[in-house]
């Protein structure tokens, strides 16, 4: 009895060994290819419970998500001006055909990545040699972006991987170039602002002229309406003072007179020296102005 119960426990354990040998998972974030004595058999892309042939066939597991090959130091490239930069970069890739992608690079990520980095090389010295920095920094550099994409997944394909994205982190000169650059930067501003504060003086002295000149304009205007005011004011006031004379002309005399003295001794400072029997006092001594 005991013998039975062993070998049925035996029995078992080969069917359960058996058994997980005949089936494989496929998760999500996977794709797998199936092999039988060393030759792919099937390809699976879906997420899944699938079964194979124990002992004859095995699985390998390669992932589908979008990864990131990212450079570990900048890279020197020259532009069309002779010029070094120094480049960072990251490039975004995922696996599309991983039958191609086994057969090509036998499923090695580093062999995968070498063959990237060795497209998105070449293409990054025919883009930065055909562009001046200015392009390459800001001018141009999305339209660089998308044209190593397409010329590193054109490349890509070959070994069953999609370029999904390539972007330049950051675009540098060199030291050496840098202080340069700065330097004729520096130069170049400072001739722009002497230049501007050159403009600016002489439109200021431009302003300061022409103000001057609407100045004494305007002065010399109101000078001449007031001197033309005064003058007939003038005119009208002998005018009244002659048609006045030639109706009464003591009253006249009787009233420039009293005009006189009011002026004369308008503050008890002034002082008026005049003989006693001058003309000036004649009315003073008659009203009528016969006495002398």
């Amino acid at each position: 009895m005991k013998a039975i119960s062993s070998i049925f426990a035996v029995l078992l354990l080969v069917l359960a060994v058996v058994g997980s040998s005949a089936v494989y998972i496929v998760d999500q974030r996977e794709q797998a290819l199936l092999f039988q004595l060393g030759e792919v058999v099937g390809v699976k892309t879906s997420p899944g419970l699938y079964l194979k042939i124990p002992f004859v066939q095995n699985v390998r597991f390669f992932d589908s998500r979008i990864l990131t090959m990212d450079s570990e130091e900048p890279e020197r490239y020259i532009t069309s001006e002779k010029k070094n930069v120094l480049v960072d970069l990251f490039v975004k890739w995922r696996i599309v055909d991983v039958k191609q992608y086994y057969v090509s690079v036998q499923g090695d990520e580093t062999l995968a990545r070498v063959r990237l980095a060795q497209t998105i090389n070449s293409s990054m010295r025919d883009e930065f040699g055909n562009r001046t920095v200015h392009d390459v920094v800001s001018g141009e550099r999305d339209k660089i972006m998308e044209v190593m994409r397409q010329k590193a997944n054109t490349d890509a394909e070959k070994i069953g991987v999609e370029v999904v994205d390539v972007r330049l982190k950051r675009v540098d000169l060199p030291q050496e170039v840098s202080e340069s650059v700065y330097r004729r930067m520096e130069a170049e501003r400072k001739r722009v602002a002497n230049q501007l504060r050159s403009t600016g003086f002489a439109e200021s002295e431009k302003i300061r002229a022409d103000a001057d000149r609407q100045h004494e304009v305007i002065l010399a205007e109101a000078y001449r309406d007031a001197q033309k005011i005064m003058g007939e004011g003038d005119a009208q006031a002998t005018a009244i003072y002659a048609e006045a004379f030639q109706k009464d002309a003591k009253f006249y005399g009787f009233y420039r007179s009293l005009d006189a003295y009011e002026k004369s001794f308008r503050s008890k400072e002034d002082i008026l020296v005049v003989e006693p029997n001058s003309e000036f006092f004649k009315y003073m001594k008659d009203p009528t102005g016969h006495k002398k």
